[in-house]
């Protein structure tokens, strides 16, 4: 928001009357009356004043590539310029690679553009059968099964294999897809606290029945790990089954890339387990790995898969080519490494706030859900992909902007989005000068 911008607001503020910042979506949730179309109205007459004061900011078009560097199509300028991109996964700078890029490119020639069917009709192709045995391969799992996206693998799975009377324990910084997988699993849902083992021992006692613990390997907002062997101590303890969602730590972490649970030498006590393409690989779709006759099994009752149309063969092709550059070329999860290590020590000497992040998701914590996308404004202004991350997406006064590192990064490029974002932090008096 401009200076004048900023004036304008005071001056609504000092009115009585409400400013964009006032709210946010989960305002909008409920509508009055007995019309399904009553939501509109009070939305839109909020969302006339907050895209142009900062919401244009999300869904900007891009004209490239994600690599390491975009070109951004300005929400409200119509602009287009090439930015330094801090906003894509694509953690490993895979999707982009000749060689994938090659490999969907022939399978598109081969197959045509989808699926054009569910997996279990006509939608199932040999590159599909490849996929997920190479999946499986690399999880060190008897079988592995494809979802069409991350969302639906959590959504499928957790219905799939858990009813109505049976309990399932939830972080309460679970991702939307685990909370919706419980809500159609119709199971009662219980939340615990953030990383809280000694919460989730309390929300367990006493509890008869099947129970599932739903864990992240890193969870997508803060950055931080699991605390997995405490969760599975506890777990275990109360006759509880434990699903991982590896979708931020599949590929990266571990001697062998395959996630939290291989980093801390768990992978036999976790029972399920749950990845995704979108983030480490740049691609789409999610998986399960287990055993053939848990695959087998959620096969038939995953209906967010069931009743889908599969991957196209493309993505699948260039998934597969993907995969196997990760276990050809660990390098690229030791420069991702580096290259956290690198950001994380220069924003500390820079007094940035990156909360409790250990790994390659960091938050630049603003905590300032009014200012915040000023914030974001003035650092794309200055040459950065990066955007405001506000409530409902996390807490209220908990608004940050979320870095994602890329193994691709140079250290010119790192260091040129610290000097930015500090500036501009210290412009706003949010960091020390």
């Amino acid at each position: 928001m401009s200076r004048e911008g900023d004036m304008e607001a005071a001056q609504k503020k000092q009115s009585g009357k409400p400013v964009f910042s006032d709210y946010d979506y989960s305002n909008f949730y409920y509508g009055s009356g007995d019309d399904p179309l009553n939501l509109l109205p009070p939305f839109n007459e909020w969302y006339r004043e907050a895209r142009p004061n900062g919401y244009y900011l999300y869904a900007e078009p891009l004209e490239s590539a994600p690599t390491t560097k975009v070109r951004v199509k300005n929400g409200k300028t119509g602009e287009v310029r090439e930015l330094v991109n801090l906003a894509s996964y694509n953690y490993l700078g895979i999707s982009y690679r000749d060689e994938v890029k090659q490999a969907a490119a022939a399978a598109l020639q081969k197959y045509g553009l989808g699926a054009s069917g569910s997996p279990i009709l006509s939608g199932t192709f040999d590159v599909h059968v490849e996929l997920a045995k190479a999946v499986a391969e690399f999880k060190d799992k008897e079988a592995a099964i494809l979802f069409p996206t991350g969302y639906s693998a959590n959504v499928g799975f957790i219905s799939a294999i858990m009813r109505s009377g049976d309990h399932i324990f939830c972080d309460q910084y679970s991702h939307a897809s685990i909370v919706d997988g419980a809500i159609l699993a119709k199971s009662k849902t219980v939340f615990f606290r953030h990383n809280n083992p000694m919460d989730l021992e309390r929300k367990l006692s006493g509890v008869r029945g099947k129970k599932l613990v739903v864990v992240e390997g890193v969870y997508s907002m803060d950055g931080d790990v699991c605390v997995l062997p405490e969760i599975v101590d506890v777990a275990k303890r109360h006759g509880a089954r434990i699903l991982i969602d590896e979708a931020h730590s599949t590929f990266l972490f571990g001697p062998n890339g395959r996630g939290v649970s291989e980093h801390f030498g768990l992978d036999d006590q976790v029972d399920f387990h749950l990845g995704t393409f979108s983030k480490s690989l740049g691609g789409q779709g999610g998986f399960v790995a287990g055993s053939k006759e848990l695959v087998d099994y959620v096969t038939g009752f995953g209906r967010s898969r069931f009743f889908s149309c599969n991957l196209a063969p493309a993505v699948a092709a260039g998934l597969l080519a993907g995969v196997r550059i990760v276990m050809n070329e660990p390098q690229l999860r030791a420069h991702l490494w580096s290259n956290v290590a690198y950001l994380r020590r220069r924003f500390a000497e820079e007094g940035i706030d990156i909360g409790k992040s250990t790994s390659q998701v960091i938050p630049v914590m603003v905590n300032n859900d009014a200012k915040v996308f000023a914030v974001a404004e003035k650092i794309q202004e200055g040459g950065l992909f990066l955007q405001p991350v506000t409530y409902p997406a996390v807490p209220k006064h908990k608004s940050r902007l979320r870095i994602s590192v890329s193994a691709a990064h140079s250290e010119a490029e790192l260091e040129f989005a610290v000097g930015v974002i500090a500036r501009v932090l210290r412009e706003e008096g949010i960091c020390r000068a």
